[in-house]
């Protein structure tokens, strides 16, 4: 059938439609409020433009064309960060902090799970140029306000330090295939599988790396990881940043997993992941990535969050609509300017064609315009 949609694609019927303009508009405005200024990059980039900076980590994602005016390989963009870091590094080219946002769909070549979209409506906040710990507090605390707004709440953000793996893996030595696989065993909380990649390394570092699966918890996790972690300078540096950023934000639920390591080629410090809704997994994922401009010709320190607008509104309940008012054209005096006084109070006005008795009602109207007594009223629609 012509008709039938690719897997994992769907469409946005009316009421799907309406809550996600109205969360994205709310969020963008929340975000506005706080210094963010929108950004809108193109859907479409030559394809090493939208990898560079990026690594192994969108590489299978990014759905890939050639482009018929050039010829050269373009790619449908998977993420928007890399997008941003080009145009803070590229184009707007300040010397100071920059605060950007953006809203818009992405697409990825396989889904990122069995019930995810392939299209997700990405919406993100990022802040450059400021390396201290004080722009990722920044973004998280600005994360929690967002699930906030969005009616959602946080139930918990979970920290973790991309330092801790990079650090340990460099003290095994591992070539890249292997050190790849010690990651995946890792994301899984693999145990046999991650012993059997390091039967042949040293058992100060096996022991480190086979403990940080069991890093997970309230802050005497960051206690116990002092204990059994390298007394190493790159190790203790980041369970200090993330003891420091737990101080910052200890208004917040935050908790920690030192082995969820999402995007570890994408960032290069402090991780994070928020909970919330009835949602088992994170609703929004964002860290530190200071790697990423440097691939565009000019690095700078940043970090920020992105989450999926369609899962975020999944979690929100739906809207009590607000039905149309039904106005039919006449030459009556005063029903054009009915008609525009309630269009300005915020009214739908949907104006009646004609042939179409008894279809108004599906169309979202349940009143109708009406004259009485030479006054322009609105009454419940009859007879529809």
């Amino acid at each position: 059938m012509r008709w039938v949609l690719p897997e994992y694609i769907q469409d946005a019927l009316p009421a799907e439609a309406a809550k996600l303009e109205d969360l994205r508009r709310r969020l963008l405005d929340a975000f506005r409020v706080n210094g963010y200024q929108l950004v809108a990059p193109p859907l479409l980039e030559y394809l090493e433009s939208l990898l560079t900076g990026a690594g192994q980590d969108l590489q299978l994602k990014t759905l890939k064309l050639v482009d018929q005016l050039s010829g050269r390989t373009m790619g449908v963009r998977a993420d928007i960060t890399p997008q941003v870091a080009r145009i803070d590094a590229h184009l707007l080219n300040r010397k100071g902090v920059a605060r950007l946002c953006y809203c818009g769909s992405v697409a990825h070549a396989v889904p990122s799970s069995l019930t995810a979209t392939r299209e997700p409506l990405q919406l993100g906040a990022e802040i450059y140029g400021h390396a201290g710990l004080e722009a990722d507090a920044e973004v998280i605390r600005l994360l929690a306000e967002s699930l906030q707004t969005a009616g959602v709440g946080t139930s918990r953000i979970d920290l973790g330090h991309v330092g801790l793996f990079k650090a340990l893996a460099s003290k095994a030595g591992l070539l890249p295939e292997r050190e790849e696989a010690l990651f995946d065993c890792l994301q899984a909380k693999d145990l046999p599988g991650l012993r059997e990649l390091l039967r042949d390394v040293s058992d100060e570092v096996s022991r480190a790396l086979l403990a940080l699966p069991t890093l997970y918890g309230g802050a005497d996790v960051l206690t116990k990881a002092r204990e059994i972690l390298p007394n190493d300078v790159e190790i203790m540096t980041a369970l200090g940043e993330l003891e420091q950023l737990a101080a910052e934000l200890a208004d917040l639920p935050i908790s920690f997993d030192l082995a969820d390591l999402r995007g570890y080629h994408y960032h290069s410090g402090v991780v994070f992941a928020a909970y919330g809704g009835r949602s088992p997994v994170a609703l929004a994922l964002g860290g530190r990535y200071d790697s990423v401009g440097r691939a565009f010709g000019r690095g700078r320190p940043a970090t920020g969050f992105s989450l999926d607008l369609r899962e975020l509104a999944a979690q929100v309940a739906d809207a009590v609509l607000v039905g149309g008012v039904l106005a039919s054209p006449t030459a009556e005096p005063g029903f054009k300017e009915a008609v525009a006084r309630l269009r300005a109070e915020g009214e739908n006005v949907t104006i009646e064609l004609p042939g179409h008795e008894g279809t108004w009602r599906e169309a979202g109207c349940d009143r109708h315009l009406v004259l009485r007594g030479g006054a322009w009223q609105v009454e419940p629609l009859q007879g529809e």
